[in-house]
């Protein structure tokens, strides 16, 4: 049986797609000169990687960039964790797709765009 076992992002900017990612906590590695794949896994078990569009490009040599969006939701510790989240990143620069609101399925929910504008979910049970 196959299992997923990595959240794998294709960046435009790596080093601006790595900084927020570590604003929202992570503790993700400097990449060294010239690497273009950096992979952290997460203290409850998710690995999450990130590869340049170069490196991408090293693999399948025609791509052009996948349609669609992808999600990753982050679950804060409280609600007012999301707002401060949401805050943080809002006044870095990041997009916010929807600001903070108590969402009718219990949660206060929150998205802010990264860089490459996938969308990332801010949630904490009410």
């Amino acid at each position: 049986m196959a299992l997923p076992d990595m959240i794998g992002y294709v960046a435009k900017d790596v080093k601006a797609t790595l900084a927020f990612y570590r604003l929202l906590g992570l503790d993700i590695p400097e990449p060294e000169e010239g690497q273009s794949h950096v992979e952290v896994i997460t203290p409850n078990g998710y690995r999450l990687a990130w590869d340049s569009e170069e490196m991408i490009r090293q693999l399948i040599p025609d791509w052009q960039g996948a349609p669609g969006r992808i999600s990753v939701a982050f679950k804060c510790d409280s609600p007012a964790e999301v707002d401060a989240l949401y805050a943080r990143l809002t006044a870095a620069g990041y997009e916010g797709e929807r600001e903070p609101w108590d969402a009718f399925w219990g949660q206060r929910y929150a998205v802010v765009k990264d860089p490459d504008g996938n969308g990332v979910d801010l949630f904490a049970p009410l």
